[in-house]
């Protein structure tokens, strides 16, 4: 029986592997049942938000009793009239538009201001104003009506906002006008209209907001077509840089590394004008240590000494620079030629570009039913209290906030629902990335194993990887997620306490906290690298989650120098690229929304905020730059793992012979035996 090889060891030779497993087996299936358990119960977790809370609260308004304004009985009654609007000055009127004043479902709000005293003696005034009552007061007094609160002191004119109403504020010069009056009658006494701006200032900010984002909004409709053409170009540029980057990657990265070089030289040639220029200076001859510990750091930059500092370090750094070019160099072209490669391989697998669509809309989905779950969940359905016995004793009883919570099972759980929620958000969201991850590695893998491209790979090598993944791996998928989920949530909690102890005094507590959200956010980075590297491994040799993230841990350990450079050569060409595209794209829009060239003149909108497209455009821009480049990244990364075990694999020889390019084959100076 031949014996496998130790952990860390490179694998034995196989003549069987012709690239990513056919045929495979289901892995990791514990965690997958535990997964399907879990999303089951995440949707009946959803079910009884819906069941038990009451989504209506969140679209409609609320009279006194508990009715909704618009629903039911109350249909043609949709707006929702506050009794006295000056008693709606506190910042709940920001957030839920609850006042601690009578309110009742209105059909129309008022466009007039009158007082109940005024009204009461005049027919037509009268049938007007009971529309705004909570009862036909009939024939009580004022006084009863007032202490029994059946109709409000006064009106005033409104518009509506928000399905409620609110004074009908505006100016005159200076001076603040309700319903183009300086002043109203409250029932008791004439009170100036500025009166009311405690009372509206909340609803002030929430209306100045409604009138920019209506700007917004015409903004967008205006200049829509013109971001998308943006946009589309966006598209274009970086679809054209990732195929330039087969040609142009080595000379960028070896522009790159000599404009480093070149920087550091022009620094150490500033510094020694700068220590030269400095002789004669009074002054200028003392040491650090006799000046000391100075707050004004420019007068450091008075002392000879501090530029020979500044000449000594610049000179150290060029050293280690240029010693780690003459012994990396060798890396370097590695690193260049598997970006070149994977340029190639993005050209064989077109649709691997337009995947991160794919992976985007079932993020939305994820996060869309968790806000849902999370907003529904948190409003508890009221009691009917329209419909109980004490409404029915007391007529004109009122039901009243008084605290969150209840004796029944879902109210003691809640918590637990909510943290359960977050948690499967977490959970879901790492698997759909893991799962655009292990697509794309297998899509990229085929290619790199196939020797005769493309006509040993897939018809579809996208599709192919996808259903490999959802039908065999789900398990390690999650696995893998579930890790990442938990490091995830424990960092939620971490931050939790941290907002809790802001106030503390304990200088102990806050330094121990501050280093497990250290040490977690490190912890979480090494997870989601090793998570990468494993869902490649598990995309070429169908193995387990655990044995694969092993298998490539070892393999990038045999190998730690190569994946230092090609990770920092591959974040630096990817971030030039993103840059570069924003920055064209960007200056574009500019020119051209901002109308400051004529060559755009007669096609410019004109718009309220010219900022609004260009932001957006550039942000727009971004997303594009990111999600093409990241399905680069991971073509790179795919590729140079395969490129590490066709290394360990094979020997050149007519039987193992190397899959890798021919560039790859003379940079390492290796190659292929003839038969």
């Amino acid at each position: 029986m031949e014996e496998k090889p130790k952990y860390g060891q490179p694998k034995e030779f196989d003549p069987d592997f012709k690239g990513p497993i056919q045929n495979r087996g289901c892995t990791d299936i514990i965690c997958c049942i535990f997964f399907i358990v879990a999303i089951v119960g995440y949707v009946a977790v959803g079910i009884l938000a819906w069941t038990h809370g009451d989504p209506r609260k969140v679209i409609y308004p609320t009279d006194s009793l508990g009715q909704y304004c618009g629903q039911g009985k109350l249909e043609k009654q949709p707006l929702l009239f506050y009794f006295n609007m000056m008693k709606c000055a506190s910042p709940m009127v920001l957030l839920e538009f609850q006042c601690p004043t009578p309110q009742v479902c209105v059909e129309k709000c008022p466009d007039r201001t009158l007082t109940l005293v005024t009204a009461i003696g005049n027919t037509q005034d009268w049938e007007y104003y009971k529309s705004y009552c909570r009862a036909d007061p009939g024939t009580k007094p004022v006084v009863d009506i007032l202490q029994k609160k059946l109709c409000p002191a006064y009106l005033i004119s409104s518009k509506p906002f928000l399905q409620r109403c609110f004074p009908s504020l505006g100016k005159k010069g200076d001076v603040i006008t309700v319903g183009d009056q300086e002043t109203f009658n409250d029932g008791d006494k004439m009170r100036d209209a500025k009166d009311l701006v405690a009372g509206m200032k909340n609803a002030t900010i929430v209306m100045e907001g409604r009138q920019v984002a209506m700007k917004i909004f015409e903004d967008y409709t205006k200049s829509w077509y013109w971001i998308l053409i943006c946009l589309l170009v966006a598209v274009v540029l970086s679809l054209i840089f990732i195929v330039l980057l087969r040609y142009l990657a080595g000379i960028m990265v070896w522009v790159m590394i000599f404009m480093v070089i070149a920087v550091v030289a022009c620094g150490i040639a500033h510094c020694s004008i700068k220590y030269v220029n400095l002789k004669d200076t009074p002054g200028s001859n003392i040491t650090l240590q006799q000046l000391g510990f100075q707050p004004d750091f420019s007068l450091y930059l008075h002392i000879r000494q501090s530029w020979l500092a500044f000449i000594i370090i610049l000179a150290i750094l060029e050293v280690i620079i240029i010693i780690l070019l003459i012994f990396l160099r060798k890396r370097i072209r590695i690193a260049v030629q598997l970006m070149k490669e994977a340029s190639r391989a993005v050209g064989y697998v077109m649709s691997s570009l337009f995947y991160p669509i794919f992976t985007f809309l079932l993020l939305t989905i994820v996060i869309v039913y968790w806000g849902v779950t999370a907003v529904v969940d948190t409003i508890r359905q009221e009691l009917n209290f329209t419909l109980s016995t004490m409404k029915r004793d007391c007529p004109r009883s009122e039901c009243l906030f008084a605290f969150y919570g209840g004796e029944t099972p879902y109210h003691k759980y809640l918590i637990i629902l909510q943290f359960y929620n977050i948690f499967l958000f977490f959970w879901c969201a790492n698997f759909v990335t893991a799962l655009g991850q292990m697509t794309l590695a297998g899509a990229f893998a085929s290619y790199y194993w196939a020797p005769n491209k493309p006509s040993d790979m897939p018809a579809y090598p996208l599709c192919a990887s996808l259903g490999r993944s959802l039908r065999y791996h789900t398990g390690s998928l999650a696995f893998g997620s579930l890790i990442l989920a938990i490091v995830q949530i424990i960092r939620v909690l971490l931050e939790y306490i941290d907002h809790k102890l802001k106030g503390a005094e304990n200088k102990f507590a806050k330094f121990l906290l501050c280093c497990l959200k250290c040490c977690f956010w490190c912890l979480e980075k090494f997870i989601k690298f090793m998570n990468r590297n494993a869902y490649i491994m598990v995309a070429i040799y169908g193995k387990n989650f655990c044995r694969s993230a092993r298998d490539a841990f070892f393999l990038l350990m045999r190998n730690v120098i190569r994946v230092v450079v090609l990770d920092k050569v591959t974040d630096f060409i990817l971030f030039l690229g993103k840059l570069l595209i924003v920055g064209l794209v960007g200056i574009f829009a500019f020119f051209f929304f901002s109308g400051h060239t004529d060559a755009f003149k007669g096609a410019t909108p004109s718009l309220h905020y010219y900022w609004v497209p260009i932001l957006t455009v550039l942000v727009g821009s971004y997303l594009i730059a990111h999600g093409f480049f990241s399905v680069y990244a991971m073509c790179v990364d795919t590729l140079f793992l395969c490129f590490l075990e066709d290394l360990e694999r094979n020997d050149g020889s007519p039987k193992r012979a190397y899959l890798m390019s021919e560039n790859l084959l003379n940079v390492l100076r290796k190659k292929n035996q003839a038969n």
